[in-house]
């Protein structure tokens, strides 16, 4: 098989330069100093292995594996493993750094990592991805730990994976550590909620929105790009509670029902469908799927991948508020536009961190040995939730900003406070 090459990036913006940009912003809004301002801007730790594995047809293939620590001032780092083809340093590097503000804003004691390795799993056996988890693991091992680096699943990883990556990491140290590594099935140590838990977190940052809004969620309508594990539970969720989900996608195309689409029958319809939405007849589907985000609608969900808001598309969009379910959906050249349109935007790193949120909760009990119902996660989360858009729609206020520089003006804040109090050398 032959080498893959590093995918370049093209027609999107450096996620990592797009992430320096309100960076920026927020550390001049704080008055930061030169010393803060450059401990923060860089990552702590970057480790780059090559991974040889054996493939099913007897030849071996190196992988290439990172991992990112972008910070552990505030503890211990998280952050997820990426699975990818197009896996690249600088985009590690932007996630790390985002899961840093992401732990920050909630005020969870962690800091923030990510992880990859460039592969394309849709083209591999069972097999192959688990030697490859496990000799990934192995080169981590240093890395990763309960008190140093705790990675979860995160594109093209699962349950599964993180079962495999704590069995390896139990075996090396000779006990049962399942405190290592958050996203686990159940029956290893995983926490109830964890499944909904994202897209839980969206939802509650949409209502706390829309209440700051004034927007009556049982006469709002509301389109949800995305339909995977995340936009499925924010759509089902809002739905819930009242609102109208007019629009839902996914990579297969998008559909519009202007009397509301049945979330409910759109799931069931997925998950007996290959896990897609292709040939859903609960809706109209359009011609061109981009153009869900344009849609008039109260609310807008984007909940699929980075950079779709873009300043191509950012001037037409009609919604009152957009509540960010995916990392990164909106460049940050389209913020300035969305700002001066009055469009209210739930940043990703407060409007998703319902994830990490119960990873945190997963590793709490990992370590209590103990387990929570799944009522006192989602009361323990929707609350930590709330208190985290209050924070920085305060700061928001305070400082006359945007939500989006608000959430990394508070998250940046508390980083930049701990610093201080610990000390460099």
């Amino acid at each position: 098989m032959a080498y893959i090459e590093p995918a370049p990036i093209k027609d999107r913006e450096n996620p990592l330069e797009s992430m320096m940009e309100r960076f920026n912003i927020a550390a001049e809004k704080l008055g930061l100093s030169d010393e803060v301002y450059n401990v923060l801007k860089n990552p702590a730790k970057q480790v780059i292995v090559s991974l040889p594995i054996t493939m099913d047809n007897g030849k071996i293939q190196v992988f290439e594996g990172i991992r990112v620590i972008h910070s552990n001032i505030l503890g211990p780092a998280k952050g997820g493993i990426r699975f990818a083809p197009d896996v690249h340093l600088d985009e590690v590097r932007a996630l790390a750094a985002w899961m840093t503000w992401k732990c920050a804003v909630v005020d969870i004691p962690y800091g923030g990592a990510k992880g990859g390795v460039r592969c394309n799993p849709r083209e591999m056996s069972k097999g192959e991805i688990e030697r490859l988890v496990r000799a990934y693991t192995m080169a981590m091992i240093d890395v990763f730990g309960p008190d140093k680096d705790i990675p979860a699943p995160d594109m093209g990883t699962g349950p599964r994976e993180m079962a495999w990556l704590m069995d390896e990491f139990s075996k090396a140290h000779g006990m049962t550590i399942p405190a290592v590594v958050t996203g686990k099935p159940l029956v290893l140590g995983g926490s109830l909620g964890r499944t909904e838990a994202t897209g839980r977190g969206v939802m509650v940052s949409a209502l706390a929105a829309m209440q700051k809004l004034k927007i009556n969620p049982f006469t709002a309508t509301c389109a949800v790009q995305g339909f995977g594990n995340v936009g499925s539970w924010a759509a089902r969720l809002l739905e819930e509670r009242g609102l109208k989900i007019v629009a839902i996608s996914d990579h297969t195309g998008a559909f519009y029902n202007e009397k509301g689409i049945n979330i409910v029958e759109a799931i069931a319809y997925r998950d007996s469908n290959n896990g897609t939405l292709e040939g859903f007849a609960g809706g109209e589907r359009l011609e061109n799927a981009a153009d869900l985000l344009t849609l008039k609608v109260d609310v807008l969900v984007p909940a699929a991948v980075e950079d779709v808001i873009t300043t191509a598309n950012a001037d037409q969009i009609k919604a009152k508020l957009i509540v960010e379910g995916a990392n990164g959906p909106t460049s940050a050249k389209a913020d300035a536009i969305l700002n001066e349109k009055g469009i209210m935007a739930v940043p990703d790193i407060l409007a998703n961190a319902g994830g990490v949120t119960v990873s945190y909760f997963e590793w709490v009990q990992n370590r209590l040995g103990y387990k929570w119902t799944a009522d006192r996660v989602n009361r323990r989360s929707d609350r930590i939730m709330k208190d985290a858009f209050d924070n920085v729609y305060q700061a928001s206020i305070k400082y006359d900003v945007p939500m989006r520089i608000a959430a990394y003006i508070v998250a940046i804040d508390k980083v930049a406070q701990t610093y201080t109090y610990r000390g460099g050398y």
